[in-house]
């Protein structure tokens, strides 16, 4: 068998990994449904204070106590924060400090049993596939880094987190920047043109060929239209990936 063409796979979630539907119909409302008690219930967890810092950072302010200045009480800050994550939410806004309260909500619904993650019949065969052949599989999703621990961790295939060699989120940038897979090809100690990509969104997959990753294009049920024009290789699975 010949040697892959790459030493590491880029993925992305929603629409790639997994259903756009899932994260859309079952994750997002699972949030909204329990965010109010949620924040009630954690208010003085230690581990909610900087996920509010970060959230009052992303709406301009310095801080979180400066943001809620004018709040009488603890319900009316609690009651700014359920209201700036529906803003967000509504406004589909990839946003650092809601994609961190967005996971620590789902980690109860994990743990709980309550969310069990939907993969595509194919993934859990490719990832083992690949990780057999020496490629490292790293994420790359908007959503948080311990987010997408507890999806894989917790998926309809089983625990799938011992393909993962790694994962990045907005932390690293935003996924349409080129210099984003700049720094995750630093990251991962290679060269841009030993990664593959993979994505539903050809503006990410644009960013990433732009510093000479490699691409493919997740066509997936359910998925939004891609226009004519864009130059990247489309699959409809990942066993159309071949690694040698």
């Amino acid at each position: 068998m010949a040697a892959p063409a790459w030493n590491v796979i880029l993925l992305d979630i929603e629409g790639t990994t997994s259903s756009v539907s899932y994260v859309f119909d079952v994750m997002f409302p699972y949030v909204l449904r329990e965010l109010d008690n949620y924040l009630k219930c954690e208010w003085n967890d230690p581990a909610l204070a900087p996920v509010l810092d970060q959230i009052a950072q992303d709406a301009g302010c310095e801080d979180f106590a400066t943001w809620t200045a004018d709040c009488a009480d603890e319900a009316e800050r609690r009651a700014e924060v359920a209201a700036e994550i529906r803003r967000l939410m509504d406004g589909d806004i990839k946003a650092t400090g809601l994609k961190a309260l967005q996971g620590m909500i789902w980690k109860d619904g994990f743990e709980r049993g309550e969310l069990v993650a939907q993969v595509y019949d194919d993934v859990p065969e490719a990832l083992e596939a690949w990780t057999s052949a020496g490629l490292r599989v790293y994420i790359y999703s908007s959503g948080s880094i311990g987010a997408q621990k507890l999806f894989f961790g917790h998926s309809e295939a089983g625990n799938l987190l011992k393909y993962f060699s790694g994962h990045f989120d907005t932390t690293t940038g935003p996924k349409k920047e080129a210099k984003s897979y700049d720094t995750i090809a630093a990251a991962v100690g290679e060269a841009a043109e030993k990664v593959l990509f993979i994505s539903d969104i050809v503006a990410e997959l644009d960013a990433a060929k732009e510093i000479g990753m490699d691409t493919r294009l997740s066509i997936r049920p359910g998925n939004k239209p891609v226009e004519d024009g864009h130059t990247h290789e489309a699959i409809t699975s990942f066993a159309q990936v071949s690694i040698g």
